[in-house]
């Protein structure tokens, strides 16, 4: 039995967000987010080159899309298919269960730098062909967040 994405959020926020917490007391907000950006940057940009690897896909927008349906499994993402092409893909984001999650916990800042901020990183990971635009994001308080992948 495997772990859905969201499962293994709730599960890794237990430890996370007090983690987070402490060294924002002890460091800064500041200092302390750009660490855990840093460390966490490194870490889904791998996630992202592995998937890549694994997926030995040139078609963008069927790459793309098979990853927004492993974080989307267990009712964790609604979301509209705006475009789909071989060279971009877009999506908009009608409900997450991640940004829910962490609002519930009174924690919508920490759920954007360890949820929201990973989404750039895993791109990164895609490789240098491969941006990554979003101007918005529900964890923030937008009605939505809009994902836009490209190949430049």
């Amino acid at each position: 039995m495997t772990v859905s994405v969201i499962e293994q959020a709730k599960i890794q926020a237990q430890v996370l967000v007090p983690l987070v917490k402490a060294l924002q007391a002890e460091l800064g907000e500041a200092r302390a987010n750009a660490l855990v950006r840093k460390a966490l940057g490194d870490l889904y940009r791998r996630f992202g080159e592995e998937f890549w690897k694994a997926k030995n896909e040139s078609d963008l927008g069927k790459a793309v899309s098979s990853a927004f349906r492993t974080y989307a499994r267990d009712d964790a993402l609604a979301y509209d298919v705006i475009e789909q092409t071989h060279d971009a893909v877009a999506f908009d984001v009608t409900r997450c269960a991640y940004a829910e999650f962490y609002k519930a916990l009174g924690e919508p800042e920490l759920g954007f730098l360890l949820i929201c901020t990973a989404d750039f990183a895993t791109a990164e990971g895609f490789g240098p062909d491969i941006k990554l635009t979003r101007t918005q994001t529900i964890m923030q308080g937008a009605p939505h967040c809009d994902f836009r992948y490209k190949r430049v």
